[in-house]
């Protein structure tokens, strides 16, 4: 799990590589890996820009394109390019990153960000995902 701190009134997506700079995939054995085999997001996470960098990483894409875009590509015709792929079933799995930002907010200091400095909020965050991972660890032995 990673954190990217921002202004809140920036947006998702343009922080989207940023946040796969930072994201690091541990399996059973061995080093953590910087390459997911997937990255599933929501439709705010459709463009372009989003999409060549999975491609230049070779990472599966699992975001569902927006009307507008299907409907842009289909107006160009045969300029449009191919339709992007989607996996639907590997899509299911978002759910656990939804179910992580509702189990974030359930400290409400972080909810209602009462931390005055980005140091501090973030010092909150790590420290409330550090008790999050012990309890799981502790949950499955």
């Amino acid at each position: 799990m990673s954190y990217v701190l921002t202004p809140g009134q920036a947006g998702d997506s343009p922080q989207f590589k940023n946040v796969l700079d930072k994201v690091t995939v541990r399996g059973p054995v061995g080093r953590p890996r910087t390459r997911p085999d997937a990255v599933a997001a929501d439709k705010a996470y459709s463009s372009q820009a989003n999409r060549k960098e999975l491609r230049r990483r070779k990472i599966k894409s699992v975001i569902p394109v927006k009307e507008d875009q299907k409907a842009n590509r289909k107006n160009k015709g045969a300029r449009g390019g191919r339709e992007y792929t989607f996996d639907e079933e590997l899509y299911k799995e978002r759910n656990t990153v939804e179910r992580l930002f509702n189990r974030v907010k359930d400290w409400r200091g972080l909810a209602t960000r009462y931390d005055k400095t980005p140091e501090s909020y973030l010092g909150g965050l790590h420290l409330h995902g550090s008790i999050m991972w012990l309890r799981s660890i502790l949950a499955a032995t």
